[in-house]
């Protein structure tokens, strides 16, 4: 591959080592590049950005303790500048509104990655959004209908805070753990269960589980 172009220092975060190995074979053909980091979880992900400034991070939108979507607010909070490219391996019009929303410049299929990763990094470096095209057809669709995409489930009434509890509690986590990993006391990791539950109307653990999954919060 020609070295023209800018150079990038990028981020990769997936829970699948095999899947990270593969994303960075790919990025090593383009020599101007250089992945200066990887998380498996989405709560390093955003350390590591934090730490080493890249250019482009590309998350998977479905990790540990804190998923891609989440992960996304919380970089691009922080710094901005930062292009964040999600990948996944789900087509959904409700998905695609939320990751724009968060903030990311990019949606592509993991299916597609080996053939359009590069191209959707470049265009992320010069300034574009990118999307597989399954993808952008789905959001060509949607603004064709109104703007009517599927229907989102309470998508706004978490608070991101409250969201990360939801996917700590979804994966099993206790009061105790929940306030560990948030640097909260227990006290307050309890209240914010409770708030949860009550707000959400959810009856028990389970309900809250299967809200998470859902919703993408989490993947089983």
């Amino acid at each position: 591959m020609p070295e023209k172009g800018k150079t990038a220092r990028i981020v990769i975060a997936d829970d699948h080592e095999m899947v990270r190995r593969g994303l960075v074979a790919t990025l090593a053909d383009v020599g101007r590049w250089s992945v200066v980091a990887q998380a498996d979880n989405g709560r390093d992900a955003v350390e590591l950005v934090a730490t080493h400034k890249p250019d482009v991070a590309i998350l998977d939108l479905s990790m540990p303790e804190l998923n891609g979507l989440d992960a996304t607010r919380r970089i691009l909070a922080a710094r901005p500048e930062t292009c964040v490219l999600i990948l996944t391996a789900h087509e959904s019009e409700q998905l695609v509104r939320e990751v724009l929303a968060a903030g990311a410049r990019g949606y592509v299929l993991k299916s597609d990655a080996g053939r359009i990763l590069v191209r959707a990094v470049e265009a992320l470096l010069d300034g574009q959004t990118f999307f597989t095209s399954k993808v952008a057809r789905l959001v060509l669709e949607g603004y064709l209908r109104g703007g009517a995409g599927e229907a989102q489930e309470t998508v706004q009434i978490l608070s991101a805070r409250e969201r990360e509890i939801v996917q700590l509690l979804a994966e099993g986590a206790s009061n105790k753990d929940v306030a560990r990993a948030l640097g909260i006391s227990v006290k307050t990791a309890e209240t914010h269960r409770s708030n949860i539950m009550r707000k959400m109307q959810f009856a028990s653990l389970s309900d809250l589980v299967k809200y998470a999954v859902r919703n993408k919060i989490i993947e089983i």
